[in-house]
Formats: C-alpha cells, sequence, structure tokens
C-alpha cells in the first residue's frame, strides 16, 4: 500500500458493554460501536483500536485514537487505508454481523 496514506474516522464509542460490535452509522456519518471494556485507564481506547484492526483485517497497531481519548466521541485514524476503502470495509462487516 502507498506510503503515507490515511482514513480518518469519526466513531462514538459504548464502553463496557455487555458484547463488542459495530452497532452502525449514526445520521452524521460517524460509525458507532461498543466494546466491553470499561472506560478507565485507557483500556477502553485500546479495545477500539484493536476491535477496529480486526472488523477492518489490518493490524490493531495501523489503528490510532487521534483525538477524543477521554470520550466517547473519538476520531481513530487507520493507516495504509484511504476512507472508501475504509468504509467498504466496515459496510462488508455490518452485512456479516461482526
Amino acid at each position: 500500500m502507498p506510503e503515507g496514506r490515511a482514513a480518518r474516522l469519526n466513531v462514538r464509542v459504548q464502553p463496557g458493554a455487555r458484547l463488542e460490535r459495530l452497532v452502525g452509522w449514526m445520521a452524521d456519518g460517524t460509525l458507532k460501536l461498543a466494546v466491553a471494556a470499561p472506560p478507565e485507564g485507557g483500556r477502553a481506547n485500546a479495545a477500539v483500536t484493536k476491535f477496529l484492526g480486526l472488523s477492518l483485517g489490518v493490524d490493531a497497531r495501523t489503528v490510532t485514537v487521534t483525538r477524543g481519548r477521554s470520550s466517547r466521541s473519538k476520531v481513530v485514524e487507520i493507516a495504509g487505508l484511504d476512507e472508501a476503502e475504509v468504509r467498504r470495509r466496515i459496510e462488508e462487516a455490518l452485512t456479516h454481523g461482526e
């Protein structure tokens, strides 16, 4: 993949959920997702990067929370993918119930 390519994605996180899952797209284009980790000590952020990495089929180390570390509303950056590819992969994951 070309160097320097990265997608940014607005994410709304529901920490402490019973199940980790992609909930879907909100009206403003934000991706809503649920993670089991509590919002303490960066555990929810780590869960977000790991879960998004799995959902997108990339290494979790390429997913970074760049804004909103202590908020439910976050901006994440996915290195190596463009926004169109990220959206395509999320749509595919949503269709298959991941």
